[in-house]
């Protein structure tokens, strides 16, 4: 077998990469996702060809013999964005580490560059390989040299490979014959002119016949149609300067050295290091998957499968010495218990038929509720799956997954793998990664012993050896009140919540449910009527082709596969006709029978009759928590059928439900933080402060503040915490931008230390990277220093908005915390089942109310010190509809 090059179109893939995948950034604010993509697909097709050399090609930024010949060649294009451009010297400086060749010429393109080394090589007796989006290459395509050109289809990217007789059987001409065809038909790409009026069709069946321009050119008489003849004979001197421009030049005067362009030490030190330098953390996987382990990192784990060595090992656990442990499921199902720690290099614990899963926790059971001074990941997992067994967990000293999150609150995952990427700087892979995923996902003891044991023993090796390593970034950042006296004790109070859940009464959710259905029939008539025809309303195909072919409503939107119908969309134009109202109403409806009153019978534990929601500690970038199965964070309360769902929501029996909500937080922590005496005298004193800000921006008494002068300022208020600026803030109150204009600027001369904060929270953030909340959780933003307006713009809001809101968070968790442990300490009945954003629910037994109003009161109102007020509103009732 001959060997193979393979030699890449540098721009053209970095391009496709970078209009593929997300804009990713370094914490610098350095642009990578075109990088990521681009080496991606090189390691792909370095998987899929195994060549033996390698090579990348760019064009350089000054004109070519081309655009010599012709001044508007590729004159239509758009200058390429900042955010790509920045990635191409990076990308450059990468492969250099890698040692792979650069190849470019000045006065020519890459497709040049590509087509002389690609036919030097032929020569030599090696079969080359050309990766591009750009299908000029084609026509040097031969029974030796193969040009891949990636292509999305079905939202998926596929490549169609190209040798002479491929180029023949798709086009019908050979790829010598494919620079005729292209010179007729033009390409509007590259702004080559063509012939008018001749398509690819056209051009194809003139070169079948005819073989070149010049000859049909001296035949144009004899070419049908007559309007093709009339053209080619018209603009005679433009197909033949077409044919210029499309025919690549094979005689690059560039040097090329085979025996340089050998594959050698790709994944090398240097590599590895510029890797980490630019975040690249999923290529460094690739780095060390090519050599799999480090050379100096040897695995020998122990494997314990029967309940004599299981017991022997719990016996000789140092208890003065730190260890970590990691509760291993495969799935939902328990099976093992993985240790490591200085005594022990890895120890898993298997579950066997000679040790189940009772009795080796029953082994273990004092290890867990004793003084042994445990590091763990994913505490609150484990503490709800050892409490079937009535198991608690004591003395945990590191916890790495809060951890990880509180260094880096932005990050997707925070597994064991993440974490020794981050931190270790080792590359293990994840559970996807060796298990596969969705339909193909094996079961972990179905993969190869060595493979499923090192992963097991790794999930508690890699806590204990990053545990110094973070706690250390931890006191770096002044970290540490915010891990042990908030996100730490948490666990603990969303571990019994899990625990708990909330009850639900079949009954009132069954009779919700239908009401649902009622409604929903209704509306799905009324929009039959107006249509004036049947279709299926969940299509957003049908219903696009009904709204805006059919109806012919004005403002839609044509994507690649269809008219949008987005709720945007929608809602611009609702007031064309009432048929947009009822599909909005429609769909809500819809989703609140699939995902609250469908869903909650789905989740229903029969015995107990109550649901017991996924409390998500790790899951947003502001500190919020979320929920899932389900999520009881998002219920759309704004509309009454939403609110409704409250209603099916019951306590026991002798108990009832206590809402205590916290008022105007968030605009409590902006006085705070902007030090504005006004504002944090109107709160000290129990001020409307919506009212207040009316009165001075309409400079009006605050008596003779109407309803809607009223809610323009909440507008206001709550709006600049989002960042909100004049188009958003006139579109929701309905007014014109200037009259916004005016209002924002009003509202900024009347609290001016509001606007000195803001303004100081976006240079910091420039200046940082960052910005933080009160207790110093961070947040990242990259994307400030964009020279994309529209990122940049979305960057300022997040940075204005996080430190309010996340601080706001961080005070309901220490509500949370305080709450907990003071009905916990006086021993009462009565628990904290739930917390939806600024709220907390108890269940309350009934002897217990005024106890729990008090504690509310006295905890979630002095949960910090504050230089403003924090109030409480406090709600009681037979269900969770009338305790809010």
């Amino acid at each position: 077998m001959k060997d193979k090059l393979l030699i890449i179109d540098g721009h053209s893939i970095l391009n496709r990469a970078f209009y593929a995948i997300p804009i990713l950034t370094t914490k610098d604010g350095i642009y990578t996702n075109a990088i990521y993509g681009f080496l991606n697909i090189m390691f792909k097709f370095l998987e899929e060809e195994k060549p033996k050399y390698l090579g990348v090609s760019f064009d350089l930024p000054k004109p070519t013999f081309r655009h010599l010949k012709y001044s508007q060649y590729k004159g239509n294009r758009r200058k390429a964005p900042e955010e790509f451009k920045q990635q191409v010297p990076i990308l450059k400086e990468i492969l250099k580490t890698m040692n792979i060749n650069i190849y470019e010429k000045e006065g020519f393109e890459a497709d040049d560059v590509l087509a002389t080394i690609a036919q030097k090589a032929e020569n030599m007796g090696i079969n080359p390989i050309i990766v591009s989006g750009d299908r000029d290459l084609l026509q040097i395509a031969s029974e030796n040299i193969k040009i891949k050109i990636p292509k999305t289809k079905a939202g998926k990217t596929e490549t169609e490979d190209f040798y002479s007789n491929d180029v023949l059987l798709k086009y019908g001409v050979s790829p010598k014959e494919f620079i005729e065809v292209k010179a007729l038909m033009g390409d509007t790409s590259d702004n080559v002119p063509g012939v008018p009026s001749i398509g690819e069709k056209t051009a194809i069946k003139i070169i079948s016949e005819y073989k070149t321009v010049e000859n049909a050119i001296k035949n144009y008489e004899k070419i049908k149609p007559k309007k093709a003849s009339e053209m080619l004979n018209e603009f005679k001197e433009q197909a033949l300067l077409s044919k210029y421009l499309v025919t690549i030049d094979t005689n690059v005067p560039i040097d090329f050295n085979i025996e340089n362009s050998g594959i050698d030490n790709i994944f090398n030190k240097n590599f590895f290091e510029i890797c980490e330098k630019y975040e690249l953390k999923s290529i460094i996987n690739k780095f060390n998957e090519s050599k799999k382990i480090e050379e100096n990192e040897i695995f020998d784990f122990n494997l314990i499968t029967d309940e004599e060595n299981a017991i022997k090992y719990f016996k000789n656990i140092n208890i003065d010495k730190e260890i970590a442990y990691k509760l291993i499921f495969d799935d939902s199902a328990f099976c093992g218990i993985s240790f490591y720690c200085e005594d022990d290099k890895g120890t898993f614990i298997k579950i066997s038929e000679n040790l189940d899963s009772a009795c080796l926790l029953n082994i273990f059971k004092p290890f867990f509720e004793g003084n042994y001074k445990k590091i763990s990941h994913d505490l609150k997992t484990e503490i709800v799956f050892l409490n079937k067994y009535n198991i608690k967990i004591n003395n945990i000293i590191f916890e790495s997954m809060i951890c990880a999150y509180i260094l880096n609150i932005t990050k997707n995952k925070y597994e064991y793998n993440n974490i020794a990427e981050e931190f270790l700087n080792k590359s293990y892979p994840s559970e996807e990664e060796l298990l596969g995923k969705l339909k193909s996902k094996k079961a972990l003891f179905d993969i190869e012993q060595k493979n499923w044991l090192k992963y097991c023993v790794l999930q508690s090796k890699v806590s204990f050896l990053a545990k110094n390593i973070m706690l250390n970034l931890i006191k770096q950042n002044n970290q540490e009140y915010l891990l042990y006296e908030i996100e730490m004790p948490l666990v603990y109070v969303l571990a019994d919540m899990e625990i708990l859940g909330i009850k639900i009464s079949p009954e009132e959710l069954l009779n919700y449910r239908e009401n649902l259905e009622k409604e929903i029939n209704i509306l799905t008539k009324e929009i039959y009527w107006l249509a004036d025809e049947e279709f299926n309303i969940n299509s957003p195909k049908q219903l696009g082709e009904i709204l805006f072919e059919k109806m012919m409503l004005k403002g839609g939107k044509k994507t690649a596969t269809g008219w949008s119908t987005s709720a945007e969309i929608l809602e611009k134009i609702s007031a064309q006709n009432e048929i947009i109202e009822k599909i909005l109403k429609y769909r809500t409806y819809t989703k609140l029978k699939s995902t609250y009153a469908d869903g909650l019978l789905n989740l229903l534990d029969k015995s107990s009759n109550r649901i017991h929601s996924n409390f998500k500690q790790t899951a947003t970038s502001t500190g919020r928590l979320s929920s899932t199965e389900p999520n009881l964070q998002n219920i759309p309360i704004k509309i009454d059928i939403g609110h409704k769902i409250r209603k099916v929501f019951k306590p026991e029996n002798d108990y009832v439900f206590i809402d205590a909500d916290y008022s105007q937080i968030e605009l409590r922590v902006l006085a705070h933080l902007s030090k504005d005496e006004i504002l944090i005298k109107a709160f000290n004193f129990g001020e409307d402060i919506h009212k207040l800000t009316a009165a001075k921006i309409f400079n009006k008494d605050i008596n003779e503040i109407s309803s809607f002068e009223r809610s323009t300022a909440k507008a206001i208020n709550f709006g600049l915490i989002y960042g909100k600026q004049a188009f958003s803030l006139s579109q929701e109150l309905g007014i014109t931008k200037k009259d916004a204009e005016n209002y924002i600027e009003e509202y900024f001369e009347k609290y001016p230390k509001i606007k000195i904060y803001l303004d100081s929270i976006i240079n910091e953030a420039k200046e940082t990277g960052f910005v933080k909340t009160i207790f110093n959780r961070k947040r990242y933003v990259p994307e400030i220093k964009s020279r994309n307006f529209n990122k940049k713009n979305a960057a300022e809001r997040i940075a204005m908005n996080t430190p309010i809101q996340g601080s706001a968070a961080d005070i309901i968790k220490i509500a949370m915390i305080k709450v907990y442990n003071r009905i916990k300490s006086e021993n009462l009945k009565s628990k904290l089942i739930l917390q939806v954003h600024d709220e907390l629910l108890i269940e309350a037994h009934k002897k217990e109310i005024e106890k729990i109003k008090q504690i509310l009161f006295e905890e979630m109102e002095n949960a910090i010190e504050f230089s403003v007020k924090l109030a409480i509103d406090i709600n009681i009732g037979e269900n969770w509809y009338e305790a809010k």
